[in-house]
């Protein structure tokens, strides 16, 4: 089967690769776009910019946050296997389709836009998360002007072929107000639909996240909230209030390790005793919020866990322990 055929046929559940490599084959990666552009200056003297993309095939005078923008903008590529896979794809009467972008690690869905066929070419080519822009009827590359990319790893489309996902790393905040994700305001139809996000203990926490990174939010709210304890006392003498246990192993790192090494061994328990899988499900449970919590004390985020577990598909285990770096103590 050609490559054209392969990316025309390639089910839901399989990333975009075969256009990708064929962009890659035909030297179209592009790490930045490289679109025309010059540099004048106006009738009072000051810098001005001239810029030509095929976002604006015109050669127009532009301020320099929008010449800043065009530069970083990403470029579309043709080729036979990405045009056999823009044909596959079923765009609406606007010629476009959904796309999302979610973090490769957390899983957290970061935002939603609208793509169309230059958008797609364009993320396959760059790498980076590229939309169009219904309101100003061009492309625009997430990060282009604030330097916050998303650095796409892999593209999947939906089983209808009318959405796509782009899975990748984001450099920094992805919604304009400065958080993580734009879903963080959680609906609550039994009360007011705009609510703010937390958990049901009451913590703070990112609601589009998985039930872990859910679970670490809570950790990290029981540290604030156990120092924030802490210093009022140290003002007012107060008597201390019994901690919660989470509290409990995050200022006694004695009882922690214990725990963790007791929960550990437990675990393996179920696989020698031949107990249930649903005792060890329990039991893997307990390990990983005890880790959790002395990760929490290391100040070591879940997000670099999984992002050392993805690192590690690439290569063998045997490989990937050789490569480790020799054990130093801070």
């Amino acid at each position: 089967m050609s490559m054209a055929m392969a990316a025309r046929l390639a089910p839901a559940t399989t990333p975009l690769t075969t256009a990708r490599r064929a962009a890659l084959r035909t030297g179209h990666r592009l790490a930045l776009a490289a679109p025309d552009v010059s540099r004048v200056r106006d009738r009072r003297g000051d810098p001005t910019y001239h810029v030509m993309t095929s976002a604006m095939p015109h050669r127009q005078q532009v301020t320099i946050a929008q010449a800043t923008a065009a530069l970083h903008r990403a470029e579309p590529v043709s080729t036979p296997e990405v045009e056999a896979l823009l044909d596959s794809i079923k765009w609406d009467e606007k010629g476009l389709v959904v796309a999302i972008a979610q973090h490769a690690d957390t899983g957290a869905i970061l935002m939603q836009g609208f793509a169309d066929r230059d958008a797609v070419s364009a993320t396959l080519a760059s790498d980076r998360a590229t939309f169009f822009s219904r309101s100003r009827k061009c492309l625009w590359t997430k990060g282009e002007t604030s330097g916050h990319f998303i650095n796409v790893l892999d593209m999947y489309i939906d089983c209808d072929r009318d959405t796509i996902i782009y899975r990748g790393i984001p450099d920094g905040p992805t919604c304009h107000t400065g958080t993580d994700t734009c879903f963080f305001t959680k609906i609550d139809a039994s009360s007011d639909p705009h609510v703010k996000c937390e958990s049901a203990s009451g913590e703070d926490v990112a609601c589009a996240q998985s039930t872990l990174f859910q679970l670490e939010g809570v950790i990290a709210a029981r540290k604030k909230q156990m120092e924030q304890q802490q210093e009022e006392q140290e003002k007012t003498g107060e008597a201390p209030v019994k901690p919660s246990w989470t509290a409990r192993l995050l200022s006694n790192h004695s009882l922690l390790c214990s725990k963790i090494r007791e929960e550990a061994d437990e675990l393996c328990q179920t696989l020698e005793g031949n107990e249930t899988s649903e005792r060890a499900a329990s039991e893997m449970a307990d390990v990983l919020y005890h880790s959790m919590v002395l990760l929490a004390v290391k100040g070591v985020k879940m997000e670099d866990v999984v992002g050392h577990l993805r690192n590690r598909f690439s290569m063998s285990g045997i490989d990937e322990k050789a490569s480790r770096s020799p054990k130093n103590k801070h």
